[in-house]
């Protein structure tokens, strides 16, 4: 008789002499405790001032480090929803130890986060200080780039100016086909049955139609006027143009012309801005980046071809590897030492022109200091770009145009950039130099992979909140844990050498 494997002891219904302790339940040097520990280094006045000066009468609301450890935990691990964690405060045991055996509704968490959203983003700088005092951050070769990131809206969800202007007439000849059937119809019903019956089926259809003409002109007449202002701008940056062209210009009969062609843009912009306000409309995010600008006709009035989405209406349809999304283009400057996330911010434009400028700034700020290096692709380039590098004291390494892949490369060149060459050919020469080279090879291998690990190891595919201010909260709430893991790690891998040398 063959001999039987004794399996091991499987009790589900076990009791305990003690009750066990929760700091037994994870493994030591999880990153459960890791968070827990980093709360004597978090500075959460702002949001605990916040939440005191609410009401005191009433249930006690959860405590604010709790919460805040609750959402750094879940955009660690890739647990986004309020509801999953929730659900994760019951099921799972990293979230249970955490959140001390509590259970906040999904209802709470996802008002905490909105609530506090802007005092979270302030984690990111914090953060960023950690990893500085740990030694991440080096500021050797910062390198920038974008990813465009879904919105929480469908690009289904988004109509042109035209269609607008197409399904307006159309929905306003159905409701008066509905209405005068519905008097028809009234008609020949008080006719049989008496006053005060009708059907339900002809003034519902009328009513999902009245509400979808109402959405769609409320969509219009706000696309109306962000193309008026952006209208506006772009008339007031051909008078500044004119008016640097009247100062400037060798020849006194162009100066004159000049300076007509700028009071006439200004007269046109003002009035096109509808108002007595000289300042000009502003297209940019807080964080200073550049914001869309819708396609507009000389009148100001829309292009067709101009879209507002009725989901997210600030979010934008963009390219994103050879498809279409409806979403965000977000920004991120990587420190090459650790890849460390220095400057973070989203834009709802497309394309990456303008946002440098504002990106090295913002590391400069962030860092007290200023990278040795700094890298772009050819998306980045912009004239005087390289002047604001300058002056920020960075080394700047941009690409000047698209290389197709295959082509081959162009030669080391023998000597200094011509005397007469311009910001944009004294800038491909220094990237054809053998340093240029070393240095912009880099890039690549700094940011991108950054985005691979947010996307695939961190989950985080697409945004979960709506509009460009809650929006660029939650993508800092996504670097400030990015960089949390990385400090994470390295703390492991100090306590293993220390370990090993002891």
């Amino acid at each position: 008789m063959p001999v039987m494997k004794k399996y091991k002891t499987w009790n589900v219904g076990r009791t305990y002499l003690l009750p066990p302790s929760p700091n037994n339940w994870l493994p030591e040097g999880h990153l459960v405790y890791f968070l827990l520990d980093l709360l004597t280094e978090l500075d959460l006045s702002a949001i605990e001032d916040a939440v005191q000066a609410k009401d005191h009468r009433g249930t006690p609301p959860h405590p604010p480090a709790m919460m805040v450890l609750l959402l750094l935990y879940g955009y660690c691990v890739g647990v986004f929803s309020s509801r999953k964690l929730e659900k994760a405060t019951y099921e799972d045991i990293g979230f249970r130890v955490l959140a001390g055996d509590l259970h906040p509704d999904h209802t709470r968490i996802s008002e905490f986060r909105r609530i506090h959203l802007e005092d979270l983003r302030e984690l990111f700088l914090q953060v960023l200080k950690l990893c500085q005092k740990a030694g991440l951050v080096k500021l050797g070769h910062v390198a920038f780039d974008g990813t465009k990131m879904p919105a929480n809206a469908s690009k289904h969800k988004a109509m042109s100016y035209k269609r607008m202007l197409e399904d307006e007439l159309r929905l306003k000849k159905e409701i008066e086909e509905l209405l005068k059937r519905a008097e028809e119809t009234d008609g020949v019903e008080d006719a049989r049955y008496g006053e005060g019956n009708r059907g339900d089926e002809l003034p519902e259809e009328l009513q999902r139609r009245e509400t979808r003409l109402a959405k769609i002109q409320e969509a219009k007449a706000k696309l109306k006027e962000e193309a008026k202002q952006a209208r506006a701008l772009a008339l007031q940056e051909q008078a500044e143009r004119a008016r640097e062209r009247s100062e400037k210009h060798d020849d006194p009969t162009e100066r004159k012309r000049a300076a007509t062609i700028a009071e006439k843009k200004e007269a046109e912009a003002k009035e096109m801005r509808g108002d007595d306000n000289d300042d000009p409309p502003t297209f940019t995010t807080p964080d200073g980046l550049p914001m869309h600008r819708p396609k507009t006709k000389t009148d100001g009035t829309p292009d067709d071809k101009a879209q507002r989405n009725f989901t997210d209406p600030e979010s934008r349809i963009m390219e994103s590897g050879g498809t279409f999304v409806q979403g965000y283009n977000c920004q991120a400057g990587v420190d090459e030492e650790h890849q460390i996330i220095v400057s973070q911010a989203v834009s709802n434009q497309s394309p990456d022109n303008g946002n440098l400028p504002v990106m090295m700034a913002q590391t400069v700020d962030n860092c007290e200091q200023a990278p040795d290096a700094a890298s772009a692709d050819a998306g980045f380039w912009l004239p005087g770009v390289t002047d604001v590098a300058e002056q920020l004291g960075i080394d700047l390494y941009i690409s000047t145009a698209r290389r197709k892949h295959g082509t081959a490369q162009e030669p080391v060149p023998d000597g200094p950039p011509a005397d007469d060459a311009d910001e944009r050919e004294r800038m491909r020469h220094k990237l054809l130099t053998e340093e240029g080279r070393e240095i912009y090879a880099r890039r690549k291998v700094i940011v991108e992979p950054v985005f691979g690990q947010i996307k695939e190891a961190q989950g985080f595919r697409h945004f979960y909140l709506r509009g460009l201010a809650k929006v660029s909260g939650e993508w800092s709430l996504v670097c400030t844990c990015h960089n949390l893991l990385k400090l994470f790690r390295a703390t492991i891998k100090a306590r293993e050498l220390a370990h090993i040398a002891a």
